[in-house]
């Protein structure tokens, strides 16, 4: 998911960051030793605290789901490339970010590399940017129809379906990138997490016309798809966020994985997890690699942001 159309409109003030100490993990020994996490700001988890430096114009988490999966695995080694805005492009080439740049995600494999998470392909021809920042705003227009839907059909055709369908075969080109480099890996590859509801709307929470929650939600489920259909083409495992999300949308109040249209400080940016998504989504992980969760905390790997650094974060986006 992108940062760039949402971020401008935020005054960052942050309390002091403390260290967060790892939760007890239940796993006896862990079959894995070596793990990169890979991904965009889905991965990353834009202002879940606490952020790090590395850079911190990626927005990375020091609680996201690769943290806690590495801390439930008890690994030896583990490096967490993913940012922000990232692409498919950004695998193989560096990613600009506010006050820096992020190195290409895959300077992160190694060849003895033994575990690898993907979560990408929504950031592609800018497809869930172009919802987040396109659909609320068409609300007012026909707040019972589905604008959003109207407006991206073109000539009776889905723009963005067809976007997602070349997303496909990006995904699938990075995936096979990633056995090159570690041809041992056991590669996963991560679903999307739940954002409308099944029925019902909350517009105060996702500002989106009543018709356009089901046209979000199948967008959402085309992309899954797009990248699953990856994921077997490339000799790669899924992993389904999105069905255990169930109950846990951005509409679930406290029980939601996703924060809705507000930007909380202290949480998660406007349309991505929170904390509780991250948790949620790394127990789904260690399920998938046949080990049980019970991490909820994971502690900061690397330097965490000071407050004169995010400050200058913020006043590099409120510019841009």
């Amino acid at each position: 998911m992108t940062l760039r159309r949402v971020l401008t409109a935020a005054v960052v003030v942050v309390t002091s960051l403390v260290t967060v100490g790892a939760g007890a993990a239940t796993a006896a020994t862990p079959a894995y030793s070596r793990y990169v996490a890979l991904g965009d700001s889905y991965t990353s988890g834009p202002f879940i605290p606490f952020m790090r430096l590395d850079p911190l114009g990626c927005a990375r988490s020091t609680n996201n789901y690769p943290a806690l999966l590495a801390a439930t695995l008890r690994v030896d080694s583990y490096r967490d490339a993913s940012c922000g805005g990232a692409d498919t492009t950004d695998m193989t080439t560096s990613q600009s970010v506010p006050l820096g740049s992020n190195a290409p995600q895959f300077n992160a494999l190694r060849a003895d590399t033994d575990l690898v998470t993907l979560g990408i392909g929504g950031n592609d021809d800018g497809v869930f940017g172009n919802v987040v920042g396109t659909c609320p705003d068409l609300r007012d227009s026909d707040p019972h129809g589905a604008p959003c839907k109207a407006h991206f059909t073109v000539n009776g055709q889905d723009t963005l379906l067809t976007s997602i369908a070349a997303t496909q075969d990006k995904v699938t080109a990075v995936l096979q990138g990633i056995h090159q480099r570690s041809p041992h890996a056991k590669v996963l590859v991560i679903g999307y997490p739940r954002i409308a509801p099944p029925t019902g709307t909350c517009p105060d929470v996702l500002p989106f016309a009543d018709g356009d929650y089901p046209y979000l939600d199948s967008i959402e489920r085309a992309l899954n798809t797009a990248v699953s259909n990856a994921a077997s083409a490339a000799d790669a495992t899924y992993v389904d966020t999105y069905t255990p999300s169930l109950g846990h949308d951005a509409c679930a109040g406290s029980n939601a994985w996703i924060q809705g249209k507000n930007f909380n400080l202290f949480a998660a940016f406007p349309y991505h997890p929170r904390k509780a998504g991250m948790v949620g989504e790394a127990a789904v992980i260690a399920r998938a690699l046949g080990v049980s969760r019970s991490v909820t905390s994971a502690a900061p790997h690397g330097s965490v942001a000071s407050v004169s650094t995010l400050t200058q974060l913020a006043q590099a986006l409120l510019k841009g």
